[in-house]
């Protein structure tokens, strides 16, 4: 990855952003980079790249989310229409690749699974979905985050099982819905950890 494209990206994002998402998405990109590094993905610059996207349209007022899903002619299921905190993965997606150029279709997928997983996710996905959970901005928001932190860098597929199951279980406290897609992604991590 150029530097004047990682700078370019960063001078968008202050913009977008309000200050403390620009500094978690600062911050999921590099512990995603070091993710990579850890898992020997083949490219730690597209996982930063990731990792700085993954909450681009986050900061989207409610009232524009589903009128820029019509124009870009991205599906939502009921559990979106629901909650639009669901909307901005897929739509930040399609923001990546219209308002950043980036037309990597792993990238793209990360970003869009990066909230609720899915099961069988690449390993990019995993990388997003866990680096967003426990970057080091979280530490003080998430109960016994550093051994999940530990977790994430011994064993990806395990943190993303109990990321899943946490995601859960504070749904489920807070009397909140929860998106088939969260189940799907804790029961298959779940059986595949099983299995190790």
């Amino acid at each position: 990855m150029k530097l004047e494209y990682f700078t370019f990206i960063q001078e968008i994002l202050q913009d977008d952003l309000d200050y403390d998402r620009y500094w978690h998405t600062i911050s999921v990109a590099f512990t995603a980079s070091a993710l990579a590094m850890r898992y020997h993905y083949d490219s730690p610059d597209r996982a930063q790249i990731a990792g700085l996207l993954h909450d681009c349209a986050k900061c989207i007022p409610d009232e524009d989310r589903i009128p820029l899903c019509e124009e870009y002619g991205i599906m939502l299921n009921e559990y979106e229409y629901k909650n639009h905190a669901l909307i901005h993965p897929k739509l930040g997606a399609e923001i990546a690749a219209d308002k950043f150029g980036v037309l990597d279709r792993d990238i793209q997928d990360a970003i869009r699974t990066h909230t609720t997983g899915m099961p069988n996710m690449t390993l990019l996905q995993k990388i997003i979905y866990v680096a967003d959970y426990i970057e080091p901005n979280r530490d003080d928001i998430i109960p016994h985050i550093e051994d999940i932190q530990t977790l994430a860098f011994t064993d990806i597929d395990k943190a993303v099982c109990v990321i899943s199951k946490n995601i859960i279980d504070y749904l489920e406290r807070e009397g909140r819905e929860i998106d088939p897609a969260t189940r799907a992604t804790y029961d298959f991590y779940r059986k595949l950890t099983e299995e190790k």
